[in-house]
């Protein structure tokens, strides 16, 4: 029986949604939306970039990695080009684990569970402060001998620092072994406006998210091997020339790829 949704408080994963042009959301969804929206115009060109470097991290992955396992942690509505799809693009026996906890994920994993024949996907109900029970039931699709790229795109934002989000970063790195992969992304608090429209999205939804400087975000690939060009803005982060017209040379999001040794 699906879980029960409470449509009455703003969800991070269906304010997203919503930014990004999805129908998967509700009106107090949208509601917060907007507010971010008015205070910061910019937040919905931010989302598309955040995605994109999503796609463009798993394609280098899988691509010139050689990565065939992914978990990722945080992964929202169902949309075009999920991690699974591009991954299995490019090696059809790719092995993907979806982690969330919004119970309407819950509803819509199966869209998230169709896979190339020969590949497999997952889908774990569970929250990111509870590395421990992400990776035992990780473990359950993927091979934790074999090198793994933990996806975590926009979901450190919203750990406070009172959860010690470092730590949880170093306890699922430590899971995985040797030749493992990090990619990740998050605002920075480099635009008042954004931090304005931040605010106003917290005080309406029923999470937070919590903007921190480039400088700590980059924190989180501390013992990593970075791949070129390392911790930088979301947009410059090995660009695909179809969309250079599209993206601006700066967001107020940054993003990196590290290996682990």
């Amino acid at each position: 029986m699906p879980p029960q949704l409470d449509t009455s408080e703003a969800h991070s994963a269906r304010v997203w949604n919503y930014l990004l042009g999805g129908k998967d959301n509700f009106a107090a969804d949208r509601a917060a939306g907007d507010l971010v929206l008015k205070a910061f115009p910019g937040i919905a060109h931010v989302a598309r970039v955040q995605r994109r470097f999503l796609a463009r991290a798993v394609r280098y992955l899988a691509a010139e990695a050689g990565v065939t396992q992914f978990l990722d942690i945080g992964t929202g509505l169902p949309t075009a080009n999920n991690t699974h799809q591009i991954a299995q693009q490019i090696a059809p026996h790719s092995r993907i684990v979806y982690v969330d906890n919004d119970p309407l994920v819950l509803v819509h994993a199966e869209a998230l569970l169709t896979s190339a024949p020969g590949g497999v996907t997952s889908y774990i109900e569970a929250d990111i402060r509870d590395p421990d029970t992400i990776v035992r039931g990780a473990a359950r699709t993927l091979d934790f001998s074999q090198p793994v790229a933990l996806m975590l795109l926009g979901i450190m934002g919203q750990i406070d620092d009172s959860d010690q989000p470092g730590s949880i970063v170093t306890w699922l790195l430590d899971a995985l072994p040797p030749g493992s992969y990090l990619a990740l992304s998050d605002g920075t608090d480099t635009s008042p406006e954004l931090n304005q429209a931040i605010a106003a999205y917290n005080q309406n939804s029923a999470s937070s998210y919590h903007l921190r400087s480039p400088d700590r975000i980059a924190g989180f690939f501390t013992g990593l091997d970075l791949v070129p060009p390392g911790v930088v803005t979301t947009s410059r982060w090995r660009p695909d020339v179809r969309d250079a017209d599209e993206e601006p040379r700066e967001v107020d999001a940054i993003c990196g790829v590290g290996r682990k040794r």
